[in-house]
């Protein structure tokens, strides 16, 4: 990590921790909705597509950056799960569209609850009212961090 002069050491140990700690708790919120039968890339395409409808495989592979072939490989999975379906573009009847069928809405749905309930758990009983109000304020910042 190339740090100015000008980088404080606790900007500094603030970036690993909170790069550190924001990675952990990533694979445990994911893990918490984790379906057997689908894998942690098929979980990615399907959120994707739940806030990004009517894409076209090339589009979502460069979204979630990686090869066209992984992206159609994942597809194929989905659709023969009946959670993703392809339809000609109404602009353009040569491009196909990925977009979720009503169970892949559904499947959505049921993770982000499932996640959802999992960290306000672990919130409930790990954490004291305190460190809950001090996560609040931590995201607050980190929120800052996100805007331009």
């Amino acid at each position: 990590m190339n740090e100015s002069p000008r980088t404080s050491p606790s900007a500094v140990q603030a970036s690993r921790e909170v790069r550190t700690v924001i990675g952990r708790l990533r694979r445990r919120i994911l893990n918490a909705a984790e379906a057997e039968d689908i894998t942690f890339g098929q979980e990615s395409v399907l959120t994707r597509l739940s806030t990004d409808p009517g894409v076209t495989a090339s589009e979502l592979a460069t979204a979630e950056g990686v090869r066209h072939q992984s992206v159609t490989a994942t597809l194929a999975s989905l659709t023969a799960l009946g959670l993703v379906e392809r339809r000609r573009d109404p602009g353009d009847g040569r491009r196909l569209l990925v977009a979720l069928t009503e169970a892949g809405h559904q499947r959505v749905a049921e993770g982000r609850q499932a996640r959802q309930e999992w960290l306000a758990g672990e919130l409930q009983e790990r954490c004291t009212e305190e460190e809950r109000q001090a996560v609040i304020a931590a995201m607050a910042v980190l929120e800052r961090l996100t805007h331009d």
